[in-house]
């Protein structure tokens, strides 16, 4: 007789890191007496949330969502809730005080403790093992966990440890795993990609990475995501301008350009060495797309401060940008600065760096009007498809929008002429 399988729902929160941990735990327990699925709206037996604790509107949308499964867990449409991830690692003991409602907590790093919990067997043969909560054909590939970098703002140290690299064996038997299963372009992703090897291999060894996984068969793109500015390993520039499978794309967090404001942050490189990386990546990656991330709102940044700030954005013309409203963590070094700058005032400096940067990524999109490049297909609604170029990662990025009547396979690539941009979006028609 055949015993029907409890349905496990993982929603996962936060950054493409936790959504690894939660394809991981989902891969062991599949094999166990469960069905899993991901963020789903069916109605499911067990519900694990993934949390993210951080920065203030990740905590607060985490203890939103605990909320709202409690409420179905006392309705009984859910049998047990079950928290894990950064945010009961951070309040490890507040969180069961404050919302006892849940059947259990763990923190990160906790995936037997949690198989355990729901009488799954761990199976080490098993590690590396992903349900994938993406669409088939990409994937993130976590290749070390935690960080040494002590950014005062940051929480991420308190919250994952320090840096631990996965070895490198390791990294290319997923990547060969995940490309049997018809994964074709692979996001690195860690908190600083480019720490990756100095721990087991006494030197940086991303260089020596993207070698080895760019010889994996069926992997097309390989994409870099989260470089820290401060020690940048030239040699992986040579490996991004030389090797056709790794995207000439470079997410380097900046986070500000005033000297004052990044010692105060403890970045380690000043506005003198971040210019002269910005060049040199330029310089020696023809066509590089460069995407970065400022803070804004940070202690002691005065509005001369933050103008330095947009003119920086002005004349580096980056072809991405995100801005974040600086968070007062408590446990950081930063927190016992003074937090002076009102909500107001970060809210309305974030929005005009963001309408600056819509105005040179529309300008920089619009120059592609005419040009003829290679799409990755995502999706499909009716005679329209979404894709992306290589300077696109998924979610984040520009889209490619193509109207046809031919039969397009989502995972399969295409040649595009590009027909018209605005800020976000590029259209293509078919070559």
């Amino acid at each position: 007789m055949l015993v029907k399988k409890k349905k496990v729902n993982i929603i996962t929160l936060g950054c493409s890191k936790n959504l690894v941990d939660s394809e991981m735990l989902s891969g062991q327990l599949k094999y166990g007496p469960y069905e899993v699925i991901h963020d789903s709206d069916e109605n499911a037996d067990i519900v694990i949330i993934n949390t993210c604790g951080f920065i203030h509107d990740a905590k607060e949308q985490s203890v939103q969502t605990i909320l709202e499964q409690v409420q179905l867990r006392e309705e009984g449409k859910i049998e047990k809730l079950i928290v894990t991830g950064c945010l009961s690692e951070r309040y490890k003991k507040e969180l069961p005080a404050e919302i006892p409602e849940v059947d259990a907590y763990f923190g990160n790093h906790h995936l037997k403790d949690i198989l355990n919990y729901l009488k799954v067997d761990f199976k080490k043969e098993l590690i590396g093992e992903r349900l994938l909560a993406t669409p088939p054909h990409y994937a993130y590939l976590k290749i070390s966990e935690g960080c040494d970098r002590k950014c005062a703002f940051c929480a991420i140290p308190l919250i994952r440890g320090a840096h631990k690299s996965v070895p490198m064996e390791q990294l290319v038997a997923q990547a060969e795993k995940l490309a049997s299963q018809g994964v074709k372009e692979l996001m690195l992703i860690a908190q600083d990609l480019t720490f990756y090897g100095l721990d087991i291999y006494g030197k940086r060894q991303l260089a020596q990475l993207l070698k080895k996984l760019s010889r994996v068969d069926g992997i097309q793109w390989i994409r870099l995501h989260y470089m820290y500015p401060a020690g940048f390993p030239d040699d992986v520039l040579d490996i991004m301008r030389d090797e056709p499978k790794v995207c000439n794309y470079v997410d380097i967090p900046l986070q500000h350009i005033d000297d004052e404001i990044l010692r105060s942050m403890n970045r380690g490189a000043g506005e003198k060495q971040t210019r002269k990386l910005i060049r040199k990546i330029k310089e020696r990656i023809p066509g590089v797309h460069i995407r970065t991330t400022f803070i804004v709102g940070y202690p002691g940044e005065t509005e001369e401060k933050f103008e330095k700030l947009t003119d920086f954005v002005k004349e580096m013309e980056f072809d991405r940008v995100g801005v974040f409203t600086y968070s007062h963590e408590e446990d950081t070094p930063a927190y016992k600065l003074t937090d002076h700058i009102p909500e107001q005032i970060k809210e309305e400096r974030k929005n005009r760096l963001l309408d600056l940067q819509t105005e040179i990524s529309k300008r920089k999109n619009q120059a592609k009007i005419g040009k003829t490049m290679p799409v990755i297909i995502d999706a499909r609604y009716g005679n329209e498809y979404l894709a992306r170029t290589e300077f696109d990662s998924p979610e984040v990025d520009n889209e490619v929008h193509i109207i046809t009547d031919r039969i397009l396979t989502p995972g399969k690539f295409a040649e595009v002429k590009i027909i018209d941009a605005d800020a976000f979006d590029l259209w293509g028609e078919l070559i």
